[in-house]
């Protein structure tokens, strides 16, 4: 795989300055990195070697949920709260 290990960091909400602590705090030993419940964060070389590991690491993860039947990691109420009290303009 181009991506090699890959890290997963707890989650934080949409925009919170502790995602870019998590990941600093990892010192560069990952070219890749999944933010729980967000995504993952992917580098490379140039642009077009950045994008091919994203879609390598993408299909990767796909093939482990769908054959190892991995649970879907839902967001807790107070995590929803947050958000919503953070993001909805009402």
């Amino acid at each position: 795989m181009r991506v090699g290990t890959v890290k997963m960091v707890p989650y934080v909400r949409p925009g919170d300055p502790k995602s870019g602590a998590l990941i600093r705090d990892l010192k560069g030993r990952y070219a890749a990195v999944l933010l729980a419940n967000h995504g993952p964060v992917v580098s490379g070389k140039d642009l077009f070697s950045a994008v091919c590991a994203a879609e390598e690491l993408e299909e990767t993860a796909k093939l482990l949920v769908a054959l190892r039947g991995l649970p879907a990691r839902h967001l807790r109420p107070a995590d929803v709260a947050e958000l919503k009290s953070t993001f909805d303009p009402l």
